[in-house]
């Protein structure tokens, strides 16, 4: 067991409909099992609001995915361990927010959205922290239960955030 930490320390969002392609470089992240059995606990979520606006809803979602990404591109997140001593992972998670294939689609309704942080661009905040045994999580790297997005949904007004997501694979 080896946190980690994926951050993007500024993205601008756009608004994505459920079942449609996620925009390379918009959204926040995208958590997949690094294995067909790899578990994966989300244990915090942060986000931050950058814009120089004053009216820029943001509508995050931390949901399943339908449609699970292949082929991680130029990303710009950043995934470190959370400790200097911890040893590479046979099997690390994939993370990030660009594909060259195949892109990442949130699942639509029951089942799809875990999580909902709304805030304001505009220096907004929005924090989530798991209790134990209260985490969300992953398993395997197939859909619906082997990928998690972190992206902006319909509504929202493109926005400058950062923020990071806390995870832990088994």
């Amino acid at each position: 067991m080896a946190k980690r930490t994926v951050s993007f320390a500024s993205i601008t969002t756009a608004a994505i409909a459920d079942t449609s392609n996620l925009t390379d470089g918009a959204y926040c992240t995208v958590i997949q099992g690094g294995t067909s059995t790899q578990r994966v606990n989300v244990l915090e979520v942060m986000l931050g609001g950058q814009s120089a606006s004053t009216s820029q809803p943001q509508i995050i979602l931390l949901s399943r995915d339908s449609t699970v990404a292949v082929t991680l591109g130029s990303t710009t997140t950043v995934d470190s361990a959370n400790s200097a001593s911890t040893a590479a992972l046979a099997a690390p998670a994939i993370v990030g927010n660009t594909f060259s294939g195949t892109k990442p689609q949130r699942l639509s309704g029951a089942g799809g959205h875990i999580l909902c942080f709304s805030f304001n661009a505009y220096g907004g905040a929005a924090r989530w922290l798991a209790k134990d045994w209260e985490e969300v999580d992953l398993i395997g790297n197939t859909q619906p239960l082997g990928e998690l997005s972190l992206s902006a949904f319909t509504g929202t007004t493109a926005g400058a955030i950062g923020g990071h997501v806390v995870y832990e694979p088994f």
